[in-house]
């Protein structure tokens, strides 16, 4: 059987199309970078996901507007490519496999650490950086060389929450956590530190925050034993719900916020400030007033109309490092990033890192003070750490 001229000419113009189509997806890919993200935009924890993901957009927007950066004397934009996986561990690593393959990055941003440990399973072989936004101690200290850690670790915060909350606001404590992977690590330091340090836990009721918003039935069960404290924690928004319902059923005492969640945006689902008082937890963006953290406070809310938490801050700063460590190595090896992250922390524009971090731990941690932040009188109010 022969082909007609016909059909030749068909098949030779589809050849010529797929080869045209072929050489232009090589030449946009040569154009830019692809950046990763996978995080939850969907569900109960969907405000959170889209803040960590909003100071990343604006710092790849920022690149791209100064003309990108140059990498092996070309110069490239950053193309930043943002999966869903609804605060899943499983997706996430789906989502990750999906990053590398279909677009070739080289890190992919994480805000959970279920994600993180998930990620740890395979992006060393897969070769590709995990930037991880989560506070869990151990995403750095299980030998991993390809991951980050861009926040404080949370023990810091475990035992400087417990010293204010026993000295200043009693020694029962309720807990009312979420029951994500990071919540249940959280609680669970804080459970035994509460212990240690002489106090008494009288209630453990965790509550799912990302798949309900009422919350009556476990806050009821809580207060039943006239906790002092309460402990709570997940994303900011279901928080703010937990506190709001607990101060409805009666709840007079305080609140201990694990730091996921953030006073100020706590406050603003909750009902206002005076519905948080005696809350202590992390000091919220809004509160720094460092040249750094003010000016990228008001590019943010020149850009998105709203007050930025620490996600956003954290991953802005994260992704512009990130990118002066390729401009300054003109690569996007993950091993290479990785050990050039330090200096280009201390070198990049100041104005881009608003928490002002300028060291890098031997395994992977991002340097940052510990913070504590109390509501009095309707007030947020920083206070020293012994």
């Amino acid at each position: 059987m022969t082909l007609t001229n016909t059909l030749r000419t068909a098949i030779a113009a589809a050849t010529l199309g797929l080869a045209t189509l072929g050489l232009a997806t090589t030449s946009a890919l040569a154009d830019s970078v692809s950046i990763g993200f996978t995080g939850p935009l969907s569900g109960g924890a969907a405000l959170y996901g889209e803040n960590t993901l909003s100071g990343l957009r604006m710092a790849a927007d920022e690149i791209n507007a100064a003309g990108g950066f140059d990498l092996n004397g070309e110069q490239v934009t950053v193309e930043l490519v943002s999966l869903d996986d609804r605060y899943s561990p499983a997706q996430a690593a789906t989502n990750a496999k999906r990053l590398k393959q279909d677009s070739g990055v080289s890190a992919v941003f994480v805000p959970h650490s279920g994600g993180v440990f998930a990620l740890q399973d395979f992006n060393e072989k897969d070769d590709f950086l995990i930037m991880a936004y989560t506070s869990v101690p151990t995403v750095t200290t299980q030998g991993n060389g390809l991951t980050l850690r861009i926040p404080p670790t949370f023990d810091g915060y475990v035992d400087a929450f417990t010293e204010y909350a026993l000295e200043h606001m009693g020694s029962n404590l309720g807990m009312g956590g979420a029951t994500h992977e990071y919540a249940k690590l959280w609680g669970g330091m804080i459970e035994k530190t509460w212990a240690a340090k002489g106090g008494t836990v009288v209630a453990n009721n965790p509550m799912d925050y990302n798949k309900s918003a009422d919350f009556y039935t476990g806050v009821s069960r809580i207060i039943a034993e006239n906790p002092d404290v309460m402990f709570v924690g997940g994303a900011s928004e279901p928080t703010g719900l937990v506190i709001q319902q607990a101060r409805q059923l009666g709840f007079q005492g305080a609140f201990v916020l694990m730091d996921q969640a953030k006073i100020d945006e706590v406050a603003a689902v909750a009902g206002g400030l005076e519905m948080v008082g005696r809350a202590v937890g992390v000091v919220p963006l809004s509160v720094y007033e460092t040249e750094e953290a003010r000016g990228f406070i008001q590019r943010y809310q020149d850009k998105y109309g709203k007050m930025p938490g620490s996600e956003a801050g954290y991953n802005y700063l994260a992704l512009h490092a990130l990118v002066e460590a390729m401009d300054d190595t003109e690569s996007t090896d993950p091993a290479i990033l990785r050990a050039a992250i330090g200096e280009a922390l201390r070198s990049m524009d100041r104005s881009k890192n608003p928490y002002a971090v300028t060291e890098v731990t031997d395994d992977g941690g991002f340097v940052t003070q510990t913070t504590l932040a109390v509501v009095e009188d309707g007030v947020i109010v920083r206070k020293p750490i012994e």
